[in-house]
This record gives structure tokens, C-alpha cells and sequence, in this order.
């Protein structure tokens, strides 16, 4: 048993106790256990990205139970780029919140490792149940993450996101139960082996219990017309909190695409496709609905917070095309606008810090400090989440529109994503004009911030031109995902196969 698995789940775990522990200890200290922890989450997710990049899976029994009775975590190429995806934007934020933010309430740093606990575990876990779990435990941390420097604002969006979440958990056990009574199982591989074998009567409980699922994880991605939380939320947190936030709607993403293909797929019996008629009009309705958001914005952080709706309703609509060119495709924009979405979020908050009272609203009555640096900046990030050549937002979108060329509703597809990349782009361009081009008062220009927050901003913004460069790799890697993701007799195989009760290994 590989125990490389299980590492993405224990280490921000003990790097929270052990914060809890030296929270007395002084700043410099949190920040080095901090640093520490997520660095060393790097390190392992690419570890477990080369060892499967080959097609293994690697499967770690908890307690050295076999599947389905003890918690399992799996890791295939999925679960590791998305492990990947996470580390690289946890700690390109954490570097960023160490410049002075981690000190506008208490406890940022347990709360980051926490949060970065739900992210890893939601992506590894093998069962229902723990996905619940892992839901609760990142939700939890990004209430009080949500709160971090208080503020009306904050508080305001920290509520809505509390009620709604309690009320989608309360959907979610409703879903599980429902699953369960029908099938006495709730470990995914399992599942899959006895969702194709249901029979009719218990075909119509499993039908309820799959479109409940729907309904939780189009909340927690940020869907319409459940999404409407999402843009106060975001444009009110915190910076670094923000950045983080911009992989939360993919986890979302993660679990429909995971429990779809493999317990509702086409394979699936009675409710074979259960998800696949939603998720295009779904897709489509979020997209039309943030465009408008996006061009209605009148403040940056909250523009950006509508665009992350948006990657959120063009990954839906991708996976609603059904195919694996699709996921492909997805998949390689997933990357992209998480990145860029989070490098922004960072970016709106320099841009906020140099203008004073102006912040980030999009008007002239306040120059920034370095306008040749930010607006560089903002215009990297602008074309790679527009979609515009040559960086990888184009390559992603162009990758999406090839997925869809034979699909029915690809006129459809075609005409909203292209007019809504067009109005992104107007709306993008009004903000960086308002933002960087003749500007009003430059007599009284705020302090610059430090080399530290801009250089992890532009690590993050600079990934969507490392993508492209390495396209070629990064979509032979998608691919072969995707290929993956369609094999689910081979996920079930590696997970249901027999395991000794003296065999080593465990927790």
C-alpha cells in the first residue's frame, strides 16, 4: 500500500494541530509551519501526479479495511492534477497573505490548513459519505476564512453562505440516504456495480438520490440558480481567502464529473445519464447569467468574482457535451481559469492597496503606484481569462469549441461562448482603462506594496502562458485523463479487489 496517498489528508491536518499548538509562539512561526506544510503538499501531489501518470491507480485502505467497508482514497490522474492545482494556488496565496494579511483576524493560518484538509480529502476519498465530510471540514474553514479582517461586508456574506450551506448538507444526507436505502453501500466503486445492477424498483430512489446530488453540488459550484451567493461573497473576502475560494466552485465541478461518470454514467442501468440532460442548459443559463454580471460590475472584486461563475458554467457546459474530447477540454480550462482567477483576486487587491479611498472601483479617481507593473499584470490576466490568443484561455476555449463541433446544440454552444467572450472582454478592457489609463489624482500615490505579494501574483497570472507553452504536454495529460475517466470498470477493479486482513498498511 502506497502511503504517498494518504499524505495530501495528514499533512495539513497535523500542520493545523500543530499551529494550534504554537499559536503562541509568534507570527514568524505560524508562517514557517505554514509555508512548510504547503510546500511540502507540493512536493507530494506532483509525487503522486508521476506515479500515475502512467494510468496506475493507487488505492490506500483506511485502517487496512477492504473496500466498501473501511474509508478509501484514491488517487487516479484526476484526483492528482486537481491535488496539483490546489497546492500551486495554496501556495502562491499563503506567500501572499504572509506580506501582512494573515495578521487581520486570528487562527489564518489553522483556518488555511483546514481549508486545504477538505480541499485534498473531497478530491481522494472513494465513498459518499466522506465526501460529505470533506465538504463539512472546507466549508467550516472557509466560513471563518470568509470573516478573516471582519467587516460588515464580510460578516453579510459569511451568513448567506452559512444558511445555505446548512441547507445543502441537509440535501446532501437526504441524497446519501436516499442512495443507501436503495443500494446498502455508499463507496463509489461499489456504487457503480450496483447502480448498473439496480432493479426497476429501486431505479426510482436512485433517480431521487442523483438529482439531490446535482442540486448540492451545483450549490457548492456556484451554479445558476443556485450561484447567486458566490459574487458578494468572493468580492468582500479577503485577498489571499479569495485566491484559495477560486478553487472551491471546482470541487463542485470535481464531484459531479466524478460521481456522474462513475456511478450515473452511461453505464448505469435504470438511471444511466441521469446528470447529462442538466448539465448543458445549466452550463449555458450560469454563462449568460455571469456574463451579465460581469459587464454590470462596477467594482473589480466583484467583476472577478462573477468571471469565476462563469469558468464554473463553462466547465458545466463542456462536461454537458458528454464526451471525452469534452472532458479534455475541460479539464485544460479548469486549469486555466483557476490559475488566472486566482492570480486576479491577488491582483485586485494590489490594485486596491495603491489607489486609497478609490480601492479597486472602476472609475479615475485615483492612479496606482506602479502602473507599469500592475497593468502589465492585469493585462496578462485579462487576456488569459478572456480567451484572447496567445495564451492558454484561447487554447482552452478553442480546445472547447472543437469538443462540441458535431454535438446537436452546438450552434448553442458556439453562440454563447464566443458573445460571451466578447463581452468579457469589453467589460475587461472598460476596467483597465478606468483602472490604468488617465487616470485621475496621481499627487497623493499609496505606498507600493512589497516584492512578495507581486511576485506571487504574477506567478500565478504567468501559468496561463506556462500552459500554453506546454500545451502540448498539459492536453496529452487531459487526454489521457479523460480516457481514464471513461474506463470505470478500471477504477473499480483497483478498488474492489480483495485485500487481506493481514496485509500492511493503514491508519
Amino acid at each position: 500500500m502506497n502511503h504517498l496517498v494518504v499524505l495530501p489528508v495528514l499533512i495539513p491536518l497535523l500542520a493545523g494541530a500543530l499551529l494550534l499548538l504554537a499559536g503562541r509562539a509568534g507570527k514568524a512561526v505560524e508562517r514557517s509551519i505554514g509555508l512548510i506544510a504547503t510546500a511540502a503538499l507540493l512536493l507530494v501531489a506532483l509525487l503522486l501526479l508521476s506515479h500515475v501518470a502512467a494510468g496506475e491507480l493507487l488505492v490506500y485502505y483506511g485502517g487496512n479495511w477492504p473496500a466498501p467497508y473501511g474509508i478509501v482514497l484514491v488517487v487516479d490522474r484526476l484526483s492528482a492534477l486537481m491535488l496539483s492545482l490546489a497546492a500551486v494556488l495554496a501556495l502562491a496565496s499563503l506567500l501572499y497573505a504572509i506580506s501582512g494579511d494573515d495578521r487581520l483576524g486570528p487562527r489564518f493560518h489553522v483556518l488555511f490548513q483546514m481549508q486545504l484538509l477538505g480541499i485534498n480529502g473531497a478530491f481522494l476519498t472513494g465513498d459518499l459519505f466522506n465526501l460529505f465530510v470533506f465538504f463539512e471540514i472546507l466549508l467550516i474553514a472557509s466560513y471563518a476564512l470568509q470573516l478573516h479582517g471582519g467587516g460588515r461586508a464580510r460578516v453579510r456574506a459569511a451568513l448567506h453562505i452559512v444558511v445555505l450551506n446548512l441547507v445543502g448538507s441537509a440535501i446532501f444526507l437526504i441524497a446519501i440516504g436516499a442512495i443507501y436505502a436503495a443500494t446498502g453501500t455508499l463507496n463509489l466503486a461499489d456504487l457503480a456495480v450496483k447502480v448498473a445492477a439496480a432493479s426497476s424498483e429501486q431505479a426510482g430512489l436512485l433517480r431521487a438520490g442523483g438529482l439531490l446530488l446535482l442540486v448540492v453540488f451545483a450549490l457548492k459550484a456556484a451554479l445558476i440558480p443556485l450561484g447567486f451567493w458566490l459574487p458578494p461573497a468572493y468580492a468582500a473576502a479577503s485577498a489571499p481567502a479569495a485566491a484559495l475560494f477560486a478553487i472551491m466552485t471546482k470541487v463542485g465541478v470535481y464531484a459531479i464529473l466524478r460521481v456522474h461518470g462513475l456511478v450515473f454514467g452511461p453505464d448505469a442501468g435504470e438511471a444511466a445519464s441521469l446528470l447529462t440532460p442538466w448539465l448543458l442548459p445549466v452550463g449555458l443559463l450560469t454563462m449568460v447569467v455571469a456574463t451579465f454580471g460581469v459587464l454590470a460590475s462596477r467594482e473589480l472584486r466583484r467583476l472577478l468574482a462573477h468571471l469565476v461563475v462563469l469558468s464554473a458554467g463553462t466547465l458545466i457546459l463542456t462536461l454537458g457535451l458528454d464526451s471525452e474530447a469534452a472532458t479534455s477540454a475541460a479539464l485544460y480550462y479548469a486549469l486555466n481559469s483557476t490559475l488566472v482567477g486566482g492570480g486576479l483576486f491577488l491582483l485586485a487587491d494590489l490594485i486596491a492597496r495603491e489607489r486609497g479611498e478609490a480601492q479597486a472601483r472602476l472609475d479615475r479617481e485615483q492612479a496606482v503606484a506602479r502602473p507599469a507593473l500592475l497593468g502589465t499584470l492585469f493585462f496578462v490576466g485579462a487576456v488569459g481569462v478572456a480567451g484572447l490568443p496567445p495564451l492558454a484561455g484561447f487554447a482552452a476555449k478553442l480546445y472547447i469549441l472543437q469538443s462540441a463541433f458535431l454535438h446537436t446544440a452546438a450552434s448553442w454552444v458556439f453562440a454563447v461562448i464566443l458573445l460571451s467572450g466578447l463581452l468579457v472582454m469589453v467589460a475587461l478592457s472598460r476596467a483597465g482603462s478606468a483602472l490604468f489609463w488617465r487616470s485621475g489624482d496621481t499627487a497623493v500615490l499609496q505606498t507600493a506594496s512589497g516584492l512578495l505579494p507581486a511576485a506571487a501574483t504574477t506567478l500565478l497570472l504567468s501559468s496561463t502562458a506556462i500552459l500554453m507553452l506546454g500545451g502540448g504536454t498539459a492536453t496529452a495529460f487531459t487526454q489521457a485523463t479523460a480516457a481514464q475517466l471513461a474506463d470505470r470498470s478500471a477504477y473499480i477493479d483497483a478498488v474492489m479487489v480483495n485485500t487481506s486482513p493481514h496485509r500492511k498498511g493503514g491508519f
